[in-house]
């Protein structure tokens, strides 16, 4: 049982340890502290925007989906009927956009661009390249005269690594 406790503990703090959990625990502090930015830029800038063509609040926008929605004479609100209330959905759409866009491009593409630079600065690592086909025609070319020749397989100095293959016969009187 100490072992499988021991296993679980490990297990939680590589967890924690990784890069992506600290990313997203940024991001949500981040995020959190935008939507002050947001709501202002909404209320300052969107609202009033919206605000010429009506109210300056999008949470009174809303459509009556019944005949019955009659307004109280004195506050000029709907008491009855079933609404449905798109101003709060496009306030609401409107603060998500605008959130995303400065994460986006104030967080992510910078930092997109800095990854970017740092890979472009390491040096690359030279991998092996495999051979060409035109090399490996001639590798079996030169194993095949080889072979004619009487020479054992495999030694030739552009020889194929790996099994031999059976003698190649030159003499036209066995085909």
């Amino acid at each position: 049982m100490s072992d499988e406790k021991n296993g679980v503990l490990q297990g939680f703090k590589e967890f924690l340890l990784r890069g992506n959990v600290i990313e997203l625990a940024v991001a949500v502090v981040v995020g959190a502290a935008f939507t002050n930015i947001v709501n202002a830029v909404v209320k300052g800038v969107i609202n009033p925007i919206v605000g010429a063509l009506g109210s300056q609040n999008l949470d009174h926008y809303k459509s009556c989906l019944s005949a019955s929605c009659h307004p109280d004479p004195k506050t000029g609100e709907f008491t009855d009927g079933i609404y449905i209330l798109w101003g709060s959905v496009l306030s609401a759409a409107l603060t998500f956009l605008i959130t995303a866009a400065v994460v986006y491009f104030l967080m992510i593409l910078p930092m997109n661009k800095w990854k970017a630079r740092q890979e472009a600065k390491k040096p690359v690592e030279e991998e092996p390249v495999d051979p060409t086909e035109v090399e490996l025609l001639m590798q079996i070319r030169d194993a095949l005269v080889s072979q004619r020749n009487g020479a054992e397989p495999g030694t030739g100095a552009n020889a194929i690594p790996g099994p031999a293959a059976g003698p190649v016969s030159t003499d036209k009187s066995q085909n």
